[in-house]
């Protein structure tokens, strides 16, 4: 339906609409990152809807002092049912435009210059500047598209259009830590009882993902991937270079963790033909503060790691048992080659015990051992001392510290975990939604040619994780007791997803490229059947499950 006089409903004004959004250099932790909520905030508030309901549009702060916006559109005062319109509007940096750099943020210009320069571009930006309707630029297609074509959603809300409630929220730091989605979960909690609201849907519009390089499927999403991030802290036996059969280095035993994970398949989930990306490790390095010839005895490898349905105490006791594993590896690595050494220099060579310990255990352990208070000014100590660590370094700092405190253990291999935590969610199963992906897929190929396809979860993560919790929060306890942030700066209100139970679905643009200088956005697509084959969705998620 054409809303009269609109701001966001034709291809050229939501073109312009994602233009003035991408303007905004939002990356993450920036002041740009607050200045797009204000932006999103007053061009919202433009709409005479909001000028009269002026309390259903608020620019809420979040706990480190960002931004966030909630804008809801009532049908009527007794009306309850009600979709969520759930975006981000951060994005990452852009080094890696390199020459391009200036441009980053002025997409118009930069598609200008990308087609003025078309074949030094790569080849399937070439073809795709040959034969489609594109737009280039940070945070064109991740995700201020979604953003913008929300806005034109709540702009059409306010006409009547849809047969119930609709919810925009628009958050901060997804690209990160998802603060903003965390803080925003309570939010709707508190909202859908002020306003006696029942969430029908929390439907998300991120960008289709390929699967496979050169993946030219469209896609219809009804979940999104779960993710968590395992840590090993090494620590070995500290020793002279001169002597280094007499210690043990941390490099050589995180390198072994390593080598044991990285890429490891046995840690990919199958779900209904959905595979899991294997483990690979985002941080390895040695905890030494400066050079000398003192081996670096303790060192620290991370991992990215994803979950679809897999339990918590599942995944925990996989990667035990791959410590447990790799601690003899070192021990008979360690031993065979000390041999060798012995009979170099007609020696008696050393035997090493490694022990793996979960954080949980090496905590106890101090605080029987050194007592509580100790253990406390420790903790304290470090989130004193934050500086600029971010999650990661904190949690490496403090499972380092509380190891150190513990040195007697070593050589021992600790099992933690860092932030951020992403619950796999999907509702694959619940008939509302299967009712509305089964529905749009016809229409899709009805109207306008279009396969799309299912998929059980979104691979590129997604703020939908914070909205529904698929397994019950008492079966966390691995997660959270390992995790030496958990309520100390970082948590996940696990309560609060419980009682939101909120069904999900993602159905965004086209576009390609996210995270690197060659992010584009399909224009036609986004614009075009994109936008009518959201308002469909929007209407069949309202509908009641017998419709």
């Amino acid at each position: 339906m054409m809303v009269k006089e609109s701001k966001w409903q034709t291809k050229n004004q939501l073109l312009d609409s994602l233009c003035e959004l991408v303007e905004i250099p939002s990356v993450t932790h920036s002041i740009g990152e607050i200045k797009v909520a204000e932006y999103v905030e007053n061009k919202l508030r433009e709409l005479p809807y909001f000028q009269t309901n002026k309390e259903y549009l608020t620019l809420h702060t979040t706990e480190d002092d960002r931004k966030f916006v909630t804008a809801l559109v009532k049908k009527g005062t007794n009306e309850k049912r009600t979709v969520i319109l759930v975006s981000h509007f951060d994005v990452v940096g852009v080094e890696d435009y390199g020459d391009w750099q200036e441009y980053a943020f002025h997409p118009k210009k930069l598609t200008e210059l990308f087609y003025e320069n078309k074949n030094h571009m790569p080849k399937d930006v070439q073809k795709d500047l040959e034969n489609g309707n594109w737009l280039f630029g940070r945070g064109t297609m991740d995700m201020k598209c979604g953003l913008a074509l929300h806005m034109s959603l709540i702009e059409e809300a306010c006409s009547g259009s849809f047969d119930g409630n609709l919810l925009l929220l628009t958050v901060c730091d997804e690209e990160v830590n998802s603060v903003g989605m965390r803080n925003a979960a309570l939010i709707l909690l508190e909202m859908a009882k002020q306003h006696k609201l029942e969430y029908n849907a929390c439907l998300n519009s991120e960008p289709m993902f390929a699967r496979y390089p050169g993946d030219e499927n469209q896609y219809i999403y009804s979940g999104s991937i779960g993710k968590i991030l395992p840590g090993f802290l090494c620590y070995g036996k500290e020793t002279h270079v001169g002597e280094p059969f007499s210690g043990l280095n941390g490099n050589f035993m995180a390198s072994l963790l390593t080598n044991e994970l990285e890429l490891n398949t046995e840690f990919c989930e199958v779900v209904e033909g959905e595979v899991t990306p294997p483990p690979t490790t985002l941080i390895q390095k040695d905890l030494k503060k400066e050079y000398n010839v003192q081996i670096p005895h303790r060192a620290i490898t991370m991992f990215n790691m994803f979950i679809m349905e897999r339990s918590m105490n599942e995944v925990v006791d996989h990667l035990r048992k791959s410590a447990e594993k790799v601690a003899r590896k070192i021990e008979q690595g360690y031993e065979k080659r000390a041999a060798h050494f012995s009979k170099l220099e007609n020696s008696t060579p050393h035997e090493v015990s490694v022990k793996v310990y979960h954080f949980d255990e090496l905590l106890r352990y101090a605080i029987e051992t050194y007592g509580k208070e100790k253990v406390d000014t420790i903790q304290t100590n470090v989130m004193s001392s934050r500086g600029l660590k971010d999650d990661r370094d904190l949690t490496i700092h403090l499972v380092d510290e509380l190891s150190i405190l513990c040195k007697e253990l070593s050589p021992m291999i600790v099992l933690f975990f860092a932030p951020p935590y992403y619950p796999a969610v999907n509702s694959r199963n619940h008939p509302r939604i299967s009712r509305v992906v089964d529905h749009i897929i016809g229409y899709a190929k009805n109207q306008y040619n279009i396969e799309l396809k299912k998929q059980n979860y979104f691979a590129g993560l997604s703020d939908l994780s914070y909205v529904s919790l698929d397994k019950p929060a008492s079966s966390l306890g691995d997660l959270t007791a390992n995790m030496p942030l958990w309520d100390k700066g970082y948590s996940v209100p696990l309560d609060v997803l419980e009682s939101l139970n909120i069904p999900v679905l993602n159905l965004g643009p086209v576009g390609k490229d996210a995270h690197k200088w060659t992010e584009r956005l399909d224009v036609d697509n986004a614009f075009g059947a994109l936008r009518d084959m959201l308002s469909i969705t929007v209407n069949l998620l309202l509908a009641g499950d017998n419709n």
